[in-house]
């Protein structure tokens, strides 16, 4: 099949755009508003975009508070979603009001940051602590007044649990992260294999 993405007429029962770009990595984004309440929110389109320095960008539809956040305060902090911490990231997507701490309302521990005030989850094996960069506005469909926007920050530390490091790397397949693909399909990482580049 083909169809017009921009007028959206796939004819099927659900959009298969989200079950088309996946998996993609979830954005476990804690932020503080600036008058110091937490937030912490996953968020299923996250990448990291650079590596010299490091740069990760989240996106979301509508003005959330995680973005904010990050505009007022110009810090956050993605912690790594894993399938031992699959229930907690599912809280955290809770639609609570901004004074709702959602590390309370998950169970989960906020650790302290060693570059930035959010704290991460302490209870993940790995976290970018990130400086605000800026947000790319991205329009909406015409005639919709739903508005999207990407925000970049630049990891300026990164934490990563001594357990999970072999022979000098990070060995993804033990840590499990899990990444969002369409629906309501969640998938994990627990196999790897290597394939050497062409020279």
């Amino acid at each position: 099949m083909i169809y017009d993405a921009t007028e959206n007429k796939h004819g099927l029962k659900y959009d298969p755009f989200k079950a088309i770009v996946a998996p993609r990595p979830i954005g476990w984004i804690s932020s503080l508003s600036p008058d110091g309440h937490v937030n912490l929110a996953p968020y299923s389109f996250f990448n990291a975009i650079g590596t010299n320095p490091h740069y990760v960008m989240f996106s979301s539809g509508g003005r959330k508070d995680s973005q904010k956040n990050i505009e007022a305060t110009g810090e956050f902090v993605c912690s790594l979603a894993t399938f031992a911490l699959r229930d907690q990231m599912n809280v955290t997507s809770s639609p609570v009001s901004n004074d709702v701490d959602e590390f309370t309302l998950s169970g989960l521990t906020p650790a302290p940051s060693e570059f930035v005030k959010p704290p991460r989850v302490a209870e993940s094996p790995c976290a970018l602590e990130c400086v605000y960069h800026q947000t790319v506005e991205l329009p909406g469909k015409k005639g919709s007044d739903e508005e999207y926007a990407m925000i970049i920050g630049r990891v300026v530390g990164i934490y990563i649990d001594d357990a999970v490091i072999r022979d000098g790397r990070v060995v993804t397949a033990e840590i499990q992260p899990i990444a969002r693909l369409g629906y309501k399909d969640y998938s994990v990482v627990d196999a790897t294999f290597e394939i050497d580049r062409p020279k």
